[in-house]
């Protein structure tokens, strides 16, 4: 295939990309207005952001081996046709219960698109320079398509109402639709007969969906109540019960030997850490911008703007070109240090913080994730082949949303007790609200760090072999 149907090829996944991560930043914002309008409780109100988390992190393993059985095409237009419809659902929604499930369907059909782009991407681009560039794009859609939607958000919200924060999904769904049918190249799968493992997808599906619902609840149930620690165990017991029937079935779902490679397996641990640290960043600087310095939803989004402008022109710009001369490892190092400058300067963040000298400094600062991003991506489908890319694909992405989940539990759960125990002792709201978050901008920094040791450690520089083409990053040999 030629470079312009392939670079519009990646401008679908890209849209595809954009849509999905969009939407779950864009809703963030929109919270309180969708709260007041259709009556939601405060604990029920979680659970528009939970029931597409639930859905999306736990169906993308998944997705990901049926789009390399079925079709990876296939799965994508069927994911976005989904996500589009379940889209028009939740903007005319008129009850908390219809909304809940439009957004449980908007997870699937983000899971099934969002499984297979990176597999589409790499076999499209096989070419070291034109796959890094390739991923720099996908990887810019992804980091700036979480700030865009807040600030789109704000704004949607604000001059016409919250429904159309779910409206703005149907045209644009529609027309990636549209230019996918004749820009994706045609993929017929291996068949369901290759690798149809069906109890290993029941329990891989009810093990991830049972464990985020587990993960997501903690904030209001505690790490320790009899439902987190019995629900997490029997998540875990399906998880485990997953990976012995991986290790035997004559055809698995996820075969285990993807885990093999130090590159995949690394990269995806790293993931975990980072995603989790940088929730802090992503909602609870949202949080401070609102709840603490008083600005508006609109104010809010212009205010984390910078943050994408940077991530968009570091990883448009120079992370291709830097992961092809120094190394997607090395790349990865220096991004990773420099988002533990954003959460390190954040844990001294003032009550009354000056958004030039204390909070710009920091948005400047998240260029690191443009280049931790793209160099992370690279690495986690560095050996996929034709036969696992979508499974790559799918493992990645559902690494992606652990993270998320953990980060969101985690940290969210520390910031609220830090807060509640200020508060307890006296302090005033901006104070004990300012504790709470700079405690978890502590312990994200201390995920990043880890996130670095991993790097370090596990991602070692792969040797050199002879005849190997100068310039063109080497698949590491070693094996974890």
């Amino acid at each position: 295939m030629s470079l312009a149907p392939r670079t519009l090829a990646l401008g679908v996944i890209a849209t595809g990309m954009l849509m999905t991560v969009l939407d779950g930043s864009i809703v963030t914002v929109a919270m309180p207005a969708i709260q007041n309008d259709l009556g939601f409780s405060a604990a029920g109100l979680s659970w528009v952001v939970n029931a597409y988390l639930i859905a999306f992190g736990s169906l993308l393993l998944l997705a990901g081996r049926l789009g390399d059985l079925i079709g990876r095409k296939r799965m994508f237009l069927a994911g976005t046709g989904v996500f589009t419809a379940a889209s028009l659902l939740a903007g005319v929604a008129g009850s908390p219960a219809v909304l809940i499930a439009a957004r449980f369907l908007q997870g699937a059909g983000s899971a099934m698109a969002s499984a297979v782009s990176l597999g589409i991407l790499v076999t499209l681009f096989t070419e070291p320079r034109e796959r890094a560039r390739a991923i720099a794009v996908f990887s810019f859609t992804g980091a700036a398509g979480a700030s865009l939607g807040q600030v789109l958000g704000g704004v949607l919200t604000d001059l016409l109402d919250w429904h159309w924060i779910f409206f703005i999904n149907l045209p644009i769904g529609v027309a990636a639709l549209a230019v996918a049918v004749p820009a994706l190249p045609a993929d017929r799968g291996r068949g369901g007969a290759a690798g149809a493992d069906v109890l290993g997808a029941a329990l891989v599906t009810a093990g991830l969906m049972l464990g985020i619902y587990t993960v997501v609840g903690v904030e209001t149930y505690g790490w320790t109540s009899a439902r987190t620690l019995g629900l997490g165990a029997l998540s875990l017991v399906l998880l485990v019960a997953f990976v012995v029937r991986q290790a035997t079935a004559a055809d698995p779902l996820m075969p285990l030997r993807i885990l093999r490679s130090r590159s995949v397996a690394g990269a995806n641990l790293v993931q975990v850490l980072m995603v989790a640290a940088l929730f802090s960043f992503q909602v609870l600087v949202a949080l401070h911008l609102q709840k603490v310095l008083g600005y508006g939803a609109a104010a809010t989004g212009l205010a984390m703007l910078p943050a994408a402008a940077v991530i968009g022109a570091v990883s448009l710009g120079v992370s291709a070109r830097l992961n092809a001369r120094f190394g997607e490892r090395t790349v990865l190092l220096a991004g990773l240090v420099m988002l533990m400058g954003v959460l390190g300067l954040l844990t001294r963040v003032p009550v009354r913080a000056d958004y030039v000298t204390d909070l710009l400094p920091v948005m400047l600062l998240a260029a690191g994730f443009g280049l931790a991003l793209p160099a992370l991506t690279a690495l986690g489908m560095s050996d996929a082949g034709e036969d696992d890319a979508g499974l790559a694909s799918g493992l990645f992405n559902t690494t992606q949303q652990i993270g998320m989940a953990l980060g969101v539990a985690v940290l969210s759960t520390l910031a609220s007790s830090r807060t509640e125990s200020l508060l307890a002792a006296g302090s005033g709201r901006a104070e004990a609200l300012t504790g709470g978050y700079r405690l978890a901008f502590g312990v994200g920094t201390g995920l990043l760090v880890a996130a670095f040791a991993v790097a370090l450690t596990v991602l070692r520089r792969p040797r050199p072999t002879p005849g190997a083409p100068a310039g063109q990053p080497l698949k590491p040999a070693a094996t974890a």
